[in-house]
């Protein structure tokens, strides 16, 4: 049962547990990047103008499809 929790949702996606933590570990950095990224920009607006949703486009790009 435990072991399920922890393989069903890596297994759907066509990854090892190993390799699904570091898919989402460097997802999670590029999600930091892009909102600090947002944050200066709300700050000083001629700053990273499209930085944020252009980090954003190219994530769901590489996600959008997986496991089908």
């Amino acid at each position: 049962m435990i072991s399920r929790l922890f393989l069903d949702h890596p297994e759907s996606v066509d990854e090892t547990y190993g390799e699904h933590a570091v898919f989402a570990t460097r997802f999670s950095m590029a999600l930091f990047g892009a909102a600090f990224a947002a944050l200066i920009h709300a700050v000083l607006p001629f700053a990273f103008e499209k930085t944020a949703s252009r980090k954003i486009a190219e994530l769901y790009q590489r996600t959008h499809n997986r496991g089908k």
